[in-house]
């Protein structure tokens, strides 16, 4: 099967922004019916308002920073923070003095793991009498080596 490579950022976003959006642009980089993942920048002062949607979402900031907004609470984010934006619950993006490029990770419906029976820190209450675990023991396995790349193709575009 060969690379997929799916192409983002400059030159490959809508000029226009996602809908709801003033001052971003964006490119959906992957979309199922599991979620969507796409990149969005923000100009000084871009901006996408407040708003709530039925999916659990990431707003991955990897670059500049701006603020984010959960329910009624505001919080600065920057590059190489993450924010959760819980299924139905309003939520904006914003810059003021800065750009800010962020990817965002739309799960398709609300936070499943309940149903799925996954609590945070909880198993051990759930068995009574349970020890925790031993720590294992192992090493990581040697890094693959990629293949032999010849020079005369130079590199690639």
């Amino acid at each position: 099967m060969p690379i997929e490579i799916r192409r983002f950022g400059v030159g490959h976003r809508r000029p226009d922004g996602p809908p709801g959006t003033d001052g971003v642009t964006g490119q959906v980089i992957h979309s199922d019916a599991r979620g969507t993942v796409s990149e969005l920048a923000f100009k000084l002062g871009g901006r996408i308002e407040p708003h709530s949607n039925p999916n659990t979402t990431y707003f991955v900031v990897i670059e500049g920073g701006g603020w984010t907004l959960v329910d009624d609470e505001r919080i600065r984010i920057a590059a190489g923070e993450a924010v959760v934006w819980p299924a139905d619950v309003t939520h904006a993006a914003w810059t003021d003095y800065s750009h800010m490029r962020a990817l965002v990770v739309e799960f398709a419906g609300a936070d499943d793991s309940e149903v799925r029976g996954i609590l945070d820190g909880a198993a051990l209450a759930l068995a009574p009498g349970a020890e925790p675990p031993s720590r294992g023991e192992g090493s990581l396995a040697p890094p693959a080596r990629p293949p032999a790349h010849d020079r005369s193709e130079g590199e690639p575009l």
